[in-house]
């Protein structure tokens, strides 16, 4: 019988993505359902006005505070990346034009997937840029190692990642379509059966739904 599965649309700047990963892994080792990791550039990088319009003026702000809030309530370990994965002037909410970081970033994530370690690569890489116990992230070998760590090769992927970087932003952008047809471009974004779930909080009602389709716990 094959088993359920889910789409995951993930960004690897979201915040919320990262307070999601213990429980989707948990649900991924828990349960007999397959989740088809989908990475996508973030917000910033596809609509950059996003965070400049008037009506988001309150978006930051509210953004840094529900998430540590959230992080807390799960006692999730949890710090902002240093340094952000976007270069981004928060007071203003301007996104540079010059992203030295998120790109190679995302096509390592969109590698791992291709390699069908994509979860097992949030779980190392994810944890390691948002738990508060590395700085400098994108510095000497903590991505690499992270990777490494993930079942595959780190500095391989790297260097994959600049030369294959048009083949994989295609890979990407096949993702990107299909998040919008999907009907929201936040993340995580969970659709299954073309019904999508989107944000942290909407985890337990993905679960409710699965278990109406006849979700089962791994024997």
């Amino acid at each position: 019988m094959t088993p359920l599965s889910f789409d995951l649309f993930w960004s690897m700047r979201s915040p919320y993505s990262y307070l999601a990963l213990d429980r989707l892994l948990e649900i991924r080792k828990r349960y007999e359902v397959e989740i088809h990791l989908r990475v996508v550039y973030p917000m910033a990088i596809r609509q950059p006005e996003f965070f400049t319009v008037g009506v988001m003026k309150h978006y930051i702000p509210y953004n840094r505070l529900d998430t540590q809030r959230w992080a807390e309530f799960l006692d999730v370990p949890f710090r902002r990346p240093i340094p952000d994965p976007i270069v981004q002037e928060l007071s203003s909410g301007i996104v540079a034009n010059d992203q030295p970081y998120i790109y190679r970033l995302t096509r390592v994530a969109e590698l791992a997937i291709q390699n069908s370690r994509g979860m097992e690569f949030l779980d190392q890489v994810s944890r390691m840029m948002w738990d508060g116990k590395t700085d400098n992230w994108h510095d000497g070998d903590h991505l690499a190692k992270a990777i490494d760590r993930a079942g595959l090769d780190g500095q391989a992927m790297l260097l994959q990642a600049v030369s294959d970087a048009k083949k994989i932003d295609n890979a990407i952008g096949v993702h990107e379509r299909a998040q919008e047809q999907a009907g929201h471009r936040g993340t995580p974004l969970m659709v299954f059966k073309g019904e999508p779930f989107f944000g942290q909080d909407r985890i337990d009602l993905l679960l409710w739904r699965l278990k109406q389709h006849g979700l089962v716990v791994r024997s």
